[in-house]
């Protein structure tokens, strides 16, 4: 069974986290996949939107990194940060349902989407500091800029976890929704994009992402800070560590 499952409804195109035994950890094989079905929905004049999700039990943790470990070649062509810059220029909205965890780039994704709905069942967490990373996604730049300086400093170099209702706080979702009722919630409201006038609803997204420049400029910034400290021998232990738990 593919670890990103792809269904297209009434002008949505529905892209699925797979892969419940590994939480949804994201290996590179996943992030191409992802980049595909989002370029090929954006030109497809059918599809007026996107909805992601996972499992009800997971949203995903992050990236796998046993295999993030053995592909660490953080060049302009890796697949992790071509799927980054795929979410940064799509012009058609993204909606997002996060159930359970949503870890590293599982909370960073979602900073470049346009609605994100979570139940309560939902954990953020942004431990990159804590594996002796940085952020990535342009987090260091978009989440202080959504939350403010403060907090974003205590979510970025502390890491800790925090739920749906300080997520709905921080202004980083929309809603807390029913967990029954997230995943259909979520997609209503992606139809109810996909039912607007196409033009004028990519222009009004286009006019709110004013700085997407500054923010890919900064997303290269990560990478390459995102690469030395992966390289580094206080990286390498806090991996090892990770994997051996």
């Amino acid at each position: 069974m593919s670890t990103i499952q792809v269904q297209d409804d009434n002008g949505v195109r529905i892209i699925t986290f797979n892969r419940p035994d590994k939480r949804n950890a994201l290996n590179l094989q996943m992030y191409i996949k992802l980049t595909e079905y989002l370029i090929q929905g954006e030109s497809d004049n059918e599809i007026q939107a996107f909805m992601l999700r996972g499992q009800a039990q997971c949203f995903t943790s992050g990236n796998d990194i046993a295999d993030f470990l053995t592909n660490s070649d953080l060049g302009a062509d890796h697949p992790a940060f071509k799927f980054l810059l795929c979410l940064l220029d799509l012009t058609k909205p993204i909606v997002a349902a996060v159930t359970g965890p949503a870890i590293g780039i599982g909370t960073t994704m979602l900073l470049h989407c346009d609605m994100i709905y979570a139940d309560n069942t939902a954990k953020f967490q942004l431990p990159f500091v804590q594996l002796a990373l940085v952020p990535e996604a342009a987090a260091s730049l978009l989440l202080p800029h959504a939350i403010g300086h403060a907090k974003a400093a205590e979510l970025l170099m502390l890491g800790d976890s925090f739920n749906a209702s300080a997520a709905l706080q921080y202004g980083l979702i929309n809603d807390v929704i029913n967990s029954e009722d997230i995943f259909s919630y979520t997609l209503k409201q992606a139809k109810r994009l996909a039912q607007q006038p196409p033009i004028s609803l990519q222009t009004t997204k286009k006019l709110m992402r004013y700085n997407k420049e500054s923010i890919r400029k900064q997303m290269k910034k990560e990478q390459i800070e995102f690469a030395i400290r992966l390289a580094s021998d206080e990286a390498k232990t806090r991996f090892a560590a990770f994997l051996k738990r």
